[in-house]
């Protein structure tokens, strides 16, 4: 079965929605988000659209959700590679859970100029793919990485040190929202975000 044609130049989110509702299995969603130009100035400075790393075999334990891809993921099109990821993996790591075991998404697919935030219109536009990608991964528990992906699942009046410590029930799924990787490695290996991001993760890992 033929993917779902890519969303065209600034199409709307629900035109995003649609298409990304239409794919029946993820390499079909993949193969329609790889080439989404709905963000125009994503679309053109961007290299890859980091669609996301699943396991090989079977259901993830769980979903890791960042913000946007950075420089070394929009090179590799993968995400979490650069030193966010690799510090992600000891975490994960260090609570007994191995990423090949886990989805690692971003709630937006392709890297913002100059790693930016992502926009309001970005973010909504982008929301269709995760939303199918967590339909289609079926992961009973989520952790959202930073104040970005907290936002998309909690609101957007979270605070992090409020909501963090604790699942939220979300849609049916069991949402952790805690420090993103980039928040530890930026205030130090002593820093509260590391200690907090370790101390959630290994009560992610606790629970499942």
């Amino acid at each position: 079965m033929a993917p779902p044609r890519p969303p065209r130049l600034d199409a709307a989110a629900d035109e995003v929605a649609r298409t990304a509702a239409a794919a029946p299995d993820w390499d079909s969603l993949a193969a329609a988000a790889s080439g989404c130009l709905a963000c125009p100035e994503l679309a053109a400075t961007r290299q890859h659209v980091v669609v996301g790393d699943v396991p090989v075999h079977g259901r993830p334990r769980l979903v890791v959700i960042g913000e946007a891809p950075g420089a070394t993921e929009d090179q590799t099109g993968r995400p979490f590679v650069g030193k966010s990821g690799q510090l992600l993996d000891q975490l994960l790591g260090e609570a007994g859970v191995d990423r090949a075991d886990v989805a690692v998404l971003n709630i937006v697919k392709c890297r913002p100029p100059g790693n930016r935030t992502p926009r309001i219109p970005e973010v909504t536009a982008c929301s269709g793919w995760l939303r199918r990608q967590l339909e289609l991964l079926g992961a009973p528990v989520v952790v959202a990485l930073g104040l970005s992906s907290a936002k998309w699942f909690l609101g957007p009046k979270t605070v992090l040190g409020q909501v963090r410590g604790r699942p939220h029930e979300v849609d049916g799924r069991s949402v952790w929202a805690t420090y993103h990787p980039s928040a530890a490695i930026r205030f130090g290996p002593r820093g509260a975000p590391r200690a907090a991001l370790a101390e959630d993760l290994a009560a992610v890992a606790a629970s499942l």
